[in-house]
């Protein structure tokens, strides 16, 4: 055992048995843990938060394998790197099989032309890919590498499994088993829910815990909530702003004040701002909510979304949640149309796929009098001279008399 590294890799597994969690990929019955015990495993792309266990699934992955193992990191490593391993790989010497593992973590910090490298030797078989990111491989990954591997997404851990982790590394000498620690259960589970998924947060506090809390006189270390809140601090911020999960967090916020779910719209807006999303930016979409879903049904709310906007700017942040607490609530809360969105998406399409013809002459523009002797503005009636500030006339083109674009809806007084 090294005391030199962290709990968090002391206590990693090291057989397919010992693997705790992400049952939805690694259950027994199971295509990914079949393939592995198996030893016949295709190229993998595992996707997911920190902390879930992607690293330790390709330190089981490189216990298990026949072949040779090769690991190295995206941010660090570079095209001689990938050319070394290949190298070495082909040496028959070296390696009888012509075949290895390669995994290379943070996958997506490399760029396309050090992606393009793998690839001729992931297609013909002499290099198994498992790469690891934090982000949407879909987006961040070489597709020619997406297509010819299995991509696996990975959950963030439960309390219960992290409560399992968190009891074995108590227990294995080469994690925390060689000290005498109290602790009770409760803080344990404490501890497993304010990790919020993330293993190596939960084994990393634990081990700051045990390593800076003094022995009482029957030498007994005494683990409490108060020592372990101490040690995390706060609640882990639950997503990146920059990563993948800034996309969903957003979704979800929009989709909940088009839904009028005040309290769902509330919760993702302070899963933003915790996580330090730019407040202009929650405001600029609380503005385009405003005038997509609420639209016709209450005008009013685009008005009250600006004015918020405007606020947020001149206030900032800590006062400025508040801004965009009341205008998300005001949103959610309001009568809902999307007549307007409709309308002029129907008009943009017609008028890029269309022939719809000419403006009538008798709303054309006659800045000179000359032009009213070509039939400019002749004819045009003027609203404001009838009854009702009303007269019946045509408007849109020969060509498009008739259409429809915005549809009065039952929300729309």
């Amino acid at each position: 055992m090294n005391a030199n590294e962290p709990l968090a890799y002391r206590v990693r597994p090291k057989k397919l048995e010992e693997y705790v969690g992400q049952e939805h990929i690694l259950g027994k019955d199971k295509i990914l843990y079949r393939t592995i015990k198996a030893d016949r495993l295709s190229s993998l792309i595992l996707f997911g938060p920190p902390g879930c266990g992607k690293t330790s699934l390709a330190k089981v992955i490189s216990e298990t394998t026949k072949y040779r193992f090769y690991k190295i990191n995206a941010v660090t490593a570079g095209v001689a790197d990938i050319k070394a391993v290949i190298e070495e790989t082909k040496n028959f010497m070296l390696n009888p099989t012509g075949k290895a593992i390669l995994f290379i973590d943070e996958i997506h910090r490399f760029n396309k032309l050090q992606q393009d490298a793998l690839l001729p030797f992931v297609e013909n078989g002499t290099i198994i890919l498992i790469g690891a990111t934090t982000e949407n491989p879909y987006f961040e990954v070489n597709k020619a590498l997406i297509s010819r591997s299995m991509v696996v997404k990975l959950e963030p851990l439960n309390e219960e499994d992290i409560y399992k982790i968190l009891k074995m590394a108590l227990e294995k000498p080469e994690g925390l088993g060689e000290y005498h620690i109290h602790i009770k259960d409760e803080t344990l589970k404490k501890l497993s829910t304010i990790s919020n998924g993330d293993v190596r947060t939960a084994l990393n506090s634990l081990e700051i815990a045990v390593l800076t809390t003094e022995m009482d006189s029957n030498g007994m270390i005494n683990i409490t909530d108060e020592v372990i809140k101490n040690c995390v601090q706060e609640k882990k911020a639950v997503f990146d702003k920059n990563g993948d999960s800034h996309y969903d967090n957003i979704s979800a916020f929009i989709k909940s004040m088009r839904g009028s779910d005040p309290d769902a719209a509330i919760f993702y807006l302070a899963r933003a701002i915790k996580a330090g999303e730019d407040p202009m930016f929650l405001a600029r979409r609380i503005v385009i909510a405003a005038s997509e879903d609420v639209g016709m049904a209450n005008p009013n709310a685009l008005v009250v979304a600006n004015s918020a906007m405007q606020a947020v700017n001149m206030v900032g942040m800590p006062e400025a949640r508040i801004i965009l607490a009341e205008a998300a609530i005001y949103v959610a809360t309001s009568k809902k149309s999307n007549a307007a969105y409709l309308a002029i998406d129907k008009a943009l399409e017609d008028v890029e796929n269309k022939d719809t013809g000419e403006i009538p002459m008798h709303i054309r523009n006659a800045p000179v009098k000359q032009m009213e002797a070509l039939g400019y503005h002749q004819g045009y009636l003027y609203p404001h001279n009838f009854p009702g500030h009303y007269v019946e006339q045509q408007y849109l083109p020969d060509k498009m008399l008739g259409t429809k674009y915005y549809i009065k809806d039952e929300n729309i007084d």
